[in-house]
């Protein structure tokens, strides 16, 4: 496997990057009329020394973090090709493209939208992306059907050049943003009860949130990982406030349960606090600073985490509520 880069899993299916094993498979499966009139940039016939030449290609892109191009196989047995699934990343506006296929005999079982599904997830939380776009021939459907079932949205029409048919044919446009692949909530924590909602009234939770501070001044800020509300954006380590329980107490046990640490209360100084509306809930967060603790941070629930500098935090995509603390947090340090 690629180094630094850990095959995706879902309950059927192994997303792991292309070997030069795979190049017979992937050309027998690929030089299908019926599959590659649906892909924008491929020939037919598929030679079969481009296999060889666009594997390679796609082990490149992965070490350098520019694209994320990988086999679908069987999580049996991972030398079974049933398709293959891509990232084409742009950083500058933060966007992936996404694109895929299935060899003929394996449509119609779920494939490309299991695919699709985990890959879209995975990489808006786990790479630096604001949305992503995918494209399909309007002669398509039952790809356009996949788009919308892993979570994206159709937001125009546009025409496009197919290779192997020969010149441009319209496409549909599609568009994923993290509200659209996480839709849970927007907030760290859900309404403890739906009682308040259904009269008519917001919820209002209690969150308490630490900004750690070490001993060169940086700030710790800690990664939603993939499967929460707002997976990928960078926050104040922190959680809900529990029944009876002081903002104190909170996180001196969210601390402890998600980095590993161990904090007084009297190493806990408030700062500031946030109050913000999401669509379900109202949050109330206050935000503690904390330079004294016991162990060293690390990411206990598979979040990534991060020292910045206060200059620099603004540099984070955060969640809405974290945002107005920011400048304060900055001007302070």
């Amino acid at each position: 496997m690629t180094a630094g880069f850990t095959p995706l899993r879902t309950e059927r299916l192994l997303l792991r990057p292309l070997r030069a094993a795979d190049a017979p498979a992937l050309h027998r499966l690929v030089n299908d009329w019926a599959v590659v009139r649906n892909l924008s940039a491929l020939p037919f016939p598929y030679p079969r020394d481009l296999a060889d030449e666009w594997i390679a290609s796609t082990a490149a892109q992965l070490e350098a973090g520019t694209g994320y191009h990988l086999a679908i196989a069987g999580p049996e047995d991972s030398s079974e090709l049933l398709g293959c699934i891509g990232l084409r990343l742009d950083l500058s506006p933060r966007a992936g493209n996404l694109g895929y296929w299935i060899g003929r005999q394996y449509w119609g079982h779920g494939v490309a939208t299991e695919a699709a599904t985990r890959l879209a997830s995975w990489a808006m939380a786990n790479l630096e992306l604001d949305r992503l776009e995918a494209h399909v021939a309007t002669d398509n459907p039952a790809s356009a059907a996949v788009l919308r079932r892993a979570g994206f949205r159709e937001t125009g029409q546009e025409q496009r050049v197919f290779r192997a048919r020969g010149g441009k044919h319209p496409a549909l446009r599609f568009e994923a943003t993290r509200d659209d692949l996480f839709p849970a909530t927007a907030g760290r924590a859900e309404p403890a009860s739906a009682s308040a909602e259904t009269s008519g009234t917001k919820p209002i939770v209690l969150v308490a949130a630490c900004a750690l501070i070490d001993s060169d001044g940086r700030v710790l800020l800690a990664r939603r990982p993939e499967g929460r509300a707002m997976a990928g954006l960078w926050e104040f380590p922190g959680g809900k406030v529990g029944p009876g329980e002081t903002p104190e107490a909170a996180l001196i046990r969210e601390l402890h349960e998600e980095l590993g640490i161990d904090v007084s209360a009297a190493c806990l100084a408030p700062f500031a606090f946030a109050s913000h509306g999401y669509e379900r809930f109202h949050l109330l967060m206050p935000l503690y600073l904390c330079r004294r603790w016991q162990g060293e941070p690390e990411g206990r629930e598979n979040q990534a985490l991060a020292w910045v500098r206060p200059q620099r935090l603004a540099d984070y995509p955060m969640p809405d509520a974290d945002k107005p603390l920011v400048p304060l947090l900055r001007d302070f340090l």
